[in-house]
């Protein structure tokens, strides 16, 4: 029906009466809507609408407009002409005077004007001439407009997003960014919410001119509202650098102790992540992961205790004071289970640090080994204590035995109780150091020695340049790598639990004729250089998208590099982006480092990670894949195979 009556619409948008020409556009819009193709017809009226003075028509034509660009690059490119005659009609609409017949609430025909400067960011995105047609119109609509009434803040409103989208001057943003500052002060939740979400957007171009209002998200912190604590909380952890990281850590922390249940997960992980990219020395690392860890433990991410263990080993002149700090927080509080798992393991390790005499950096604490020993079992007969927290402090206990200097048989005794453990790990640990003492105590003391320091890369490019060291050395000696702990644990999900024998290998490749003959007459041949293999799109969602590109080191045929790379043209960062992988058991898999765990939104910097598999038999390779992050405020996580790797990825 659109079709056939489409000339006929066509024709009334043209007529004499402005009732019939306001109806005629709006059904062309519908039109639009329904039968995209039709776009051809209805351009050539759309000029002539727009000299009409008539406010229900230029709506309507606007509108019409707006819905054909969306739709047709021709269509945009035809009515970027238009620009200045758009830009005419604004104009007059913001310095017109009062008009009791198009005023709402003192502002004239709000309405049309959101229209037009909506079509306006349409037609200036990516276009330097249009862009600059409109400056000095955006400028004057954002002073003058009134912001005492709701239509006055739409129409500001409009006008940010327009300045954001288009390559507007770089003090035109920082007006917009101030507009969207006093937009926080409003008393209005729904005009604060919408100005932290617009500054979210914003910050990571304009992260200088967002950076002014900091006082003034944070204090948004506080809100009673949750969907705006949850923003603010967004936006103050991204406005984190390296010159505000103390105060902003500080204020954080502030929030953590008061905050509701649902976003003490969200700010006990921003704040460790920031503490890990941001943190001026490594004293004021360790005691403000130690506060979040007392204050919210339970609510830290997995990784919380590996990185804190990895911090202390690391600081060597912090080891007494960081186990002393531990057994001050232990002693007051077992129940949050990552800062007892720090605390064992530190007190394990740096026992005899605890008991030595008093720590410059600490007040003095006189500790008794029967004081230490006898925390430890009250972690251990804890109902509060997870399995794995009584393994670190049974592991603890022992490793007491060679650090204290009194008997041990207390401690033979609560390992003994623990040999009929219902639980099987613990069980285990009882029955191996039980052995430990009975048959091989003259070992023990080398067997629990302190753990060496496990090193990690420091940078995105320490990382590149290790890689690339390792591919190097793997192409000239070719040795089997060794599946680290991470492959193992991803192993035991069995993701990919399917047989991998009956896979079929390639067949060997004939010798051709000349190379036979090259063969017999002694010549140097040097082998053709591999062809590249083709990468491989393997997942896209709301703007993400995850690919997969192959290497295949000349040196070593078994070994296949994967790189993954996430990026993201959505308008909101995917962050605590987590990319697992597991392949069947005849496969041996490394998962390295990825260089993030944030992937910027509007096509920023993308997040890469390689994968390094060995395929001794050259067999059918299977990935599959785990996705978890957090995107537009939702978490999400996607399980899938790949399948369709090509074939050079693996013959």
């Amino acid at each position: 029906m659109c079709r056939d009556l489409a000339t006929e619409v066509e024709k009334l948008l043209l007529q004499p009466s402005a009732y019939v020409r306001k109806k005629a556009v709006l059904t062309a819009v519908h039109m639009i809507r329904k039968v995209p193709e039709l776009s051809d017809i209805f351009l050539p009226p759309c000029a002539q609408l727009l000299h009409d003075d008539h406010h229900g028509i230029l709506l309507g034509t606007t509108t019409l407009i707006t819905e054909l660009c969306e739709r047709s690059p021709a269509a945009l490119k035809h009515f970027r002409k238009m620009v200045p005659q758009l830009v005419h009609i604004l104009r007059t609409l913001v310095t017109t005077g009062y008009s009791k017949e198009h005023s709402i609430s003192g502002v004239s025909d709000p309405f049309l004007q959101v229209q037009i400067l909506r079509l306006l960011r349409i037609l200036g995105r990516n276009h330097e001439e249009s862009s600059e047609t409109m400056n000095d119109l955006l400028a004057q609509v954002a002073t003058n407009t009134d912001t005492s009434r709701n239509a006055g803040n739409a129409v500001l409103f409009e006008t940010v997003l327009t300045i954001m989208d288009i390559r507007s001057a770089a003090g035109l943003r920082v007006l917009a960014v101030n507009i969207l500052g006093r937009f926080l002060l409003n008393t209005d939740r729904n005009i604060r919410y919408v100005a932290l979400t617009s500054l979210l957007r914003l910050v990571q171009s304009d992260h200088s001119a967002v950076q002014r209002h900091r006082p003034t998200v944070v204090e948004c912190l506080w809100e009673p509202d949750g969907s705006l604590s949850r923003r603010a909380l967004e936006l103050s952890l991204a406005l984190v650098n390296s010159s505000n990281v103390q105060a902003m850590t500080q204020e954080l922390q502030g929030f953590l102790e008061s905050c509701p249940p649902d976003l003490q997960a969200d700010c006990a992980s921003g704040i460790l992540l920031a503490a890990e990219r941001f943190a001026p020395t490594k004293r004021w690392h360790i005691d403000t992961t130690l506060r979040v860890l007392t204050t919210a433990g339970t609510h830290v991410r997995d990784d919380a205790v590996a990185n804190l263990t990895q911090l202390i080993g690391g600081a060597q002149e912090l080891h007494a004071y960081s186990v002393r700090r531990l057994y001050s927080a232990l002693a007051e509080d077992i129940s949050q289970q990552p800062l007892v798992q720090v605390a064992t393991w530190c007190i394990g390790e740096y026992g005899d640090l605890l008991l030595e005499g008093s720590c410059e950096e600490t007040e003095p604490l006189q500790v008794e080994e029967e004081e230490v020993l006898a925390l430890l079992e009250r972690v251990l007969q804890s109902h509060m204590s997870l399995p794995a927290t009584r393994g670190y402090a049974l592991t603890a206990l022992v490793k007491l035995s060679t650090r204290l200097r009194g008997d041990n048989n207390r401690i033979r005794q609560v390992v003994s109780i623990y040999r009929s453990c219902l639980d099987v790990e613990l069980q285990q640990r009882a029955v191996e150091y039980n052995t430990l003492f009975r048959k091989y105590d003259h070992m023990r003391a080398a067997i629990l020695e302190k753990i060496p320091l496990v090193e990690r890369g420091g940078s995105q490019v320490d990382e590149e340049a290790k890689e690339s060291k390792e591919t190097a050395q793997l192409s000239e000696a070719a040795p089997v790598p060794t599946e680290p702990q991470a492959s193992k644990l991803l192993d035991l999900l069995d993701l990919l639990d399917g047989p991998s024998g009956d896979a079929q290998h390639p067949p060997p490749l004939d010798p051709t004729p000349g190379g036979a003959l090259i063969h017999l007459l002694n010549l140097p041949c040097a082998p053709p250089p591999p062809a590249p293999i083709p990468n491989l799109k393997v997942f896209e969602r709301e703007g993400l998208q995850l690919d997969l590109s192959f290497v295949r080191p000349p040196g070593t045929p078994t070994l296949l590099l994967i790189t993954v790379t996430a990026t993201n043209t959505s308008g909101g960062d995917v962050t605590h982006f987590i990319c697992q992988a597991a392949v069947p058991k005849s496969f041996q898999l490394q998962l390295q480092a990825p260089s993030g765990d944030t992937v910027p939104a509007q096509g920023g910097l993308p997040m890469t990670q390689l994968l390094r598999i060995l395929n001794p038999k050259k067999a059918p390779l299977r990935l599959k894949l785990r996705l978890t992050y957090n995107h537009f405020g939702q978490s999400v996580q996607e399980i899938f195979e790949v399948n369709n790797l090509p074939v050079e990825a693996w013959q």
